[in-house]
């Protein structure tokens, strides 16, 4: 039975071995080198315990086999989660790209938007003012008054452009002795009423003197109170030199 029997010493020694490949398991390539036997294990072992030392060095080698397939089952691990961190940020990269590149692109579309809008702008400020330069360069026609006073200032630019002499002072004048002002004056009574051809308007003109001295561009109405002034002074000019030069029946 005592031939059989492991003596305490050997299960001593397979405890440390149990001990050993635990620290294997968490040292993982240190445990390589670290020795399962402890440096005094020869001291220990009594000379009548040599016939079991190959158990011991079958159980080494047992033990050393399950620490390298520890140590490969960690590196394995080890790599695995490598590859799921470098996954996980190359994925995050990517993430991080197409975030980036919207971004871009979102701010790329609002600058554009903003480009055509001040474009837009500037092209109809540019034609606003084109419109009011040629608006200041084209001479407006003038708008006058439908009185005595309008009558003789349309009169007399109408004049000014066909070159026919007379002043505003020698035409109110003028009218003021001849019609009062009444541009439907008529005179029944003269010479010229008794021939038929009774004299009209703001500066009594026949239809004959009217119908000869009618300036172009004004009514042909006699009756017309700035058609009879253009007329009577274009009359006047021709006869006189100038309303001015007129100061009683002409």
């Amino acid at each position: 039975m005592s031939a059989t029997r492991i003596p305490s010493r050997l299960r001593r020694l397979n405890k440390v071995q149990k001990i050993s490949v635990a620290g294997v398991s968490a040292l993982g390539v240190a445990a390589l080198t670290f020795s399962l036997v402890p440096s005094n294990a020869d001291a220990e072992i009594a000379p009548q315990a040599a016939a079991a030392a190959a158990p011991v060095a079958f159980t080494n080698a047992t033990g050393t086999a399950q620490a390298k397939t520890v140590q490969n089952s960690m590196i394995e691990q080890h790599s695995t989660a490598e590859k799921l961190v470098k996954a996980a940020d190359a994925a995050k990269a990517k993430a991080a790209a197409e975030t980036k590149a919207k971004a871009a692109k979102a701010k790329a579309a609002a600058d554009a938007k903003d480009k055509a809008e001040k474009a837009a702008k500037a092209k109809a400020d540019a034609k606003k003012r084109a419109s009011e330069k040629a608006n200041r360069s084209t001479p407006r026609k003038p708008v006058y008054a439908n009185n005595l006073d309008g009558w003789i200032r349309e009169a007399m630019s109408i004049m000014k452009k066909e070159g026919i002499p007379g002043s505003y002072e020698g035409i109110h004048r003028n009218i003021i002795r001849e019609s009062s002002g009444n541009r439907w004056a008529i005179n029944n009574w003269d010479i010229n009423a008794r021939n038929g051809i009774p004299s009209k308007g703001l500066l009594q003109v026949i239809q004959p003197t009217f119908d000869r001295y009618h300036v172009a561009g004004t009514k042909k109405d006699l009756y017309d109170p700035v058609a009879n002034i253009v007329a009577a002074c274009n009359y006047a000019a021709d006869r006189y030199g100038s309303m001015d030069n007129v100061n009683s029946a002409y």
